[in-house]
């Protein structure tokens, strides 16, 4: 049985929620901190980070790796993957939905296999399960 991996971030906040403003870090790798507000969660970016982005980037990273995985299962590993996710986040609701959009560079695979594990890699993403709750949709297409 593989040993549990911990990965650790964390955050430091000072003010109250619309006028204040934070640091999030990423503590297991040490390679990053990202500056956090209100404004870049509900409004504009401007140069911050929010939750939603990070999410999102995480999910692609997963989703690429899940889909890596399920296309070397087959026999078609890909060539490459370029995956993008969209979190969309609504004041007062949360996290109304997560679109990934993927395009694959793949050899030797039917349009009707590559999207049936596309889902298939959609569904087995640890941060999909993570998310369950949340609609998240999908587009694949083979470049």
């Amino acid at each position: 049985m593989p040993n549990p991996v911990v990965s650790k971030g964390s955050a430091t906040w000072r003010g109250n929620l619309f006028q204040g403003s934070g640091t999030a870090r990423l503590d297991t790798s040490g390679l990053g901190t990202f500056d956090v507000n209100w404004k870049a969660r509900a409004e504009e970016a401007g140069g911050t980070t929010s939750p939603e982005e990070l999410i999102a980037a995480a999910h692609a990273t997963c989703y690429s790796m899940a889909f890596s995985n399920e296309l070397d299962q087959n026999g078609t590993p890909p060539a490459q993957l370029d995956t993008s996710a969209e979190a969309t986040f609504v004041a007062g609701e949360g996290i109304t939905g997560i679109h990934l959009t993927v395009n694959a560079q793949i050899e030797g695979i039917s349009e009707e296999d590559f999207q049936r594990i596309a889902e298939a890699a959609k569904v087995g993403c640890p941060v999909s399960q993570a998310l369950t709750g949340t609609t998240i949709t999908l587009t694949a297409t083979l470049v």
